[in-house]
Order: structure tokens, then C-alpha cells, then sequence
């Protein structure tokens, strides 16, 4: 399930600032009156608090991506768990073959063998 915008949040938290009941902006918003409360609550604890991104960190960051590139690009021929292992010597962050090839994926680029 998507989370909802910023922007509905916002206008629930302004209608019962203005007064209204949680169940009659439950109903206005077609949100579960559970949502409003939470809502109520995180602004309680720390408005100023951006929301966290769910899940681990990434062990290869958006930031290390063109290092990858350039690593790939160095050794065409090599097989995921090459790559894997050639990252791990040279920046010192062990991940999987499969870590690798979501990266690379995610770079779009091809790795061809050559025969």
C-alpha cells in the first residue's frame, strides 16, 4: 500500500486543529481513524522530524554507483561474483553477487561475455 501525501496529512492535521472530531475527518479524508491518530501522535513527538525511509541501508549507495560503473566498465567480462569480490577489495564493503547485479540493473548497463 502507497503511503499517503504529505499534502493529505497536512490537511487532516489542519482539520482538527480546526476543531473537527477524528471520526468526521476520518470520514472527510477516507482515511482509517487509526491514520488520524498516528498522525497526531508523530506531530506530538516531533514535528520538525522528517520520516524515516523503511529498510536497511543501501551497501552500495546512490553515491557509489559511478564507481561501479567504472568498474564494470574496466572489466566487461567479469561474472557477477568477480564483481562482487573486486568491490569488496577495493572498498572494503562485502555484498552478495546478487546486491551487484541489482546495481548494475539499475545502471542499465549490459554485461556481454565474450566467447
Amino acid at each position: 500500500m502507497k503511503a499517503y501525501s504529505q499534502d493529505l496529512r497536512l490537511r487532516i492535521l489542519r482539520a482538527v486543529d480546526l476543531g473537527e472530531t477524528k471520526a468526521a475527518v476520518a470520514r472527510r479524508f477516507a482515511v482509517g481513524r487509526s491514520t488520524v491518530k498516528r498522525y497526531l501522535t508523530e506531530r506530538e513527538a516531533d514535528p520538525d522530524r522528517p520520516k524515516g525511509v523503511p529498510g536497511p541501508v543501501p551497501r552500495i549507495g546512490p553515491d557509489d554507483r559511478a564507481a561501479v560503473a567504472a568498474q564494470v566498465h574496466a572489466t566487461p567480462d567479469g561474472t557477477l561474483a568477480e564483481h562482487a569480490t573486486t568491490w569488496e577489495q577495493t572498498h572494503g564493503v562485502r555484498v552478495s553477487q546478487w546486491t551487484m547485479g541489482r546495481v548494475i540493473r539499475r545502471l542499465q548497463l549490459t554485461r556481454k561475455k565474450r566467447r
